[in-house]
């Protein structure tokens, strides 16, 4: 699954549920903070995703939702600018959390007592960031590939 933690632009947060969708997630988190996932230009940017991949609204604090989805089994893997495991080197198998952060400020810092793991997509060249949605795409889908392996080789799903 996938939380959004402050992913305030609507087109962001439609694009990630865009990218969650066609990468096979169970679910999209908004945790407070988030920009409601039912705002029209969300919806338009997630190209109807919003609408038959699960979508949760969840009333309180990143923190809390982390805290919750940790006590239900999920590794908490946040992605982070720097300093993170590089992804292709991080432990992105189910059952996972992946957390998304704010456009500007990424993961919130204080979240890092709920987080089991971050990671980190390496980049050449000048850019010092991806877009939260690019992040998402590369990540997403990366679970996905590992997760179709465990199931070829006869694994959990």
């Amino acid at each position: 699954m996938v939380v959004c933690a402050e992913v305030r632009d609507p087109g962001n947060a439609g694009a990630v549920i865009r990218v969650a969708d066609a990468a096979g997630a169970d679910a999209v988190v908004c945790a407070a903070g988030t920009v409601d996932p039912f705002n029209p230009k969300t919806v338009r940017a997630s190209a109807g995703s919003v609408l038959h991949l699960p979508v949760v609204v969840a009333e309180g604090a990143a923190a809390d939702v982390l805290g919750d989805l940790g006590r239900r089994g999920l590794r908490r893997v946040a992605a982070a600018t720097r300093g993170g495991t590089p992804y292709t080197d991080a432990p992105l198998v189910p059952p996972l959390a992946l957390v998304l952060g704010n456009e500007a400020h990424g993961v919130p810092a204080p979240l890092a007592a709920v987080l089991d793991a971050a990671v980190t997509i390496p980049l050449g060249g000048g850019a010092e960031s991806l877009n939260v949605s690019s992040a998402a795409a590369v990540l997403c889908f990366e679970v996905a590939r590992r997760r179709s392996n465990l199931h070829a080789m006869g694994g959990a799903r």
